[in-house]
């Protein structure tokens, strides 16, 4: 008749008690290793604790973990120093990493947390790793809250006055690689979407009017001043009026030809706007039109040259076409009222 054993609390302390109760009943260790597919010296260290401490020894004992080392006080107020950012204790560039928010946790309280610690410390304070939004040094806060309250409101009135369509011009890049999002595929197997490494693009220049409408002209090559001026010239010949053209310091839209096309043709039926310096926020195709079309237009979409590409885009862009509300919320996320 074999010791009486306590009820085992996990499968490894369970394996150690029968090693145990095998040994009473005369079991060789090498046997009981076999069987409980571990090595004999585990087997021996088990024998030999039991012997010393009782068989309780064998048993499994919660640990109490380590005691808190922050106060609940101390970590009430984390969160507030943090919000200072980090550029206020030295580091360059106002990002906070768990390792730089350890750092700042010794300082503030002189104790000492491992950098996995302090991401599990944030995620209790509500804390997440986030992207941040970047914006330039060199921005005018000012100048573009007062752009937003007083200019535009002015311009509306202007291009309505003068009988101009106001249109917001803008450029970017849709590039031959797939702007993947998500896919759904086996659990525990990641879907792989094949492609070709290539940072071949297609150069999109596009332009909104408050009516909801969009004009565009697609190059498979970087665009210039002289693309600008294009662009200009079918503005002009789409809408048959006379433009009051919004767009950015670019210096394609500064430069040889748009300057020597202002100054003589255009100069009567075209008026320019700049937009403040480092203020993208303020433009509708940066705040709403570029990501619609990239990220939910031509999500997942994998071309196999520029010219597949071109037709998507030409497609995509077509069925925002049909969507002027959507069009016109462009400008509401980039807070500018269409009326008033």
């Amino acid at each position: 008749m074999g010791i009486r054993i306590p009820s085992p609390h996990d499968w490894r302390e369970w394996r150690r008690l029968r090693a145990w109760n095998l040994k009473q009943r005369g079991w060789g260790q090498h046997d009981i290793a076999d069987a409980l597919d571990v090595s004999a010296a585990a087997v021996s260290q088990w024998m030999h604790k039991a012997l010393d401490a009782g068989v309780q020894a064998l048993q499994a004992h919660t640990s109490p973990g380590h005691p808190t080392k922050l106060t609940p006080a101390q970590k009430g107020l984390l969160p507030d120093l943090l919000w200072h950012g980090a550029e206020a204790y030295g580091f360059r560039g106002d990002v906070w990493t768990c390792i730089r928010v350890a750092h700042a946790i010794e300082w503030e309280f002189g104790v000492h947390y491992h950098k996995d610690h302090v991401s599990r410390l944030l995620k209790e304070l509500g804390w997440t790793p986030q992207i941040p939004i970047t914006r330039a040094l060199q921005r005018d806060e000012e100048a573009i809250a007062r752009w937003r309250v007083e200019v535009w409101p002015e311009l509306r009135r202007r291009a309505s006055r003068e009988r101009r369509t106001l249109v917001f011009s803008d450029e970017s890049g849709i590039y031959l690689l797939p702007g993947v999002v998500r896919t759904y595929g086996p659990k525990g197997q990641t879907p792989v979407v094949d492609q070709r490494s290539s940072r071949d693009h297609l150069s999109v220049m596009a332009g909104l009017t408050l009516a909801g409408r969009i004009y565009t002209l697609v190059r498979q090559k970087s665009l210039t001043s002289f693309h600008s001026v294009v662009f200009l010239k079918h503005l002009l010949a789409q809408t048959g009026k006379r433009l009051l053209v919004v767009w950015d310091g670019s210096p394609i839209h500064r430069w040889g030809d748009v300057r020597e096309f202002l100054a003589g043709k255009g100069a009567r039926r075209i008026r320019v706007e700049p937009m403040p310096g480092y203020a993208p926020d303020l433009s509708p195709l940066d705040q709403g039109f570029w990501h619609h079309l990239k990220h939910l237009e031509l999500r997942n979409l994998a071309c196999m040259d520029l010219e597949e590409l071109h037709l998507e885009t030409h497609l995509a862009i077509g069925r925002m076409r049909r969507k002027p509300r959507l069009i016109q919320s462009f400008f509401a996320a980039a807070g500018l009222s269409l009326r008033g």
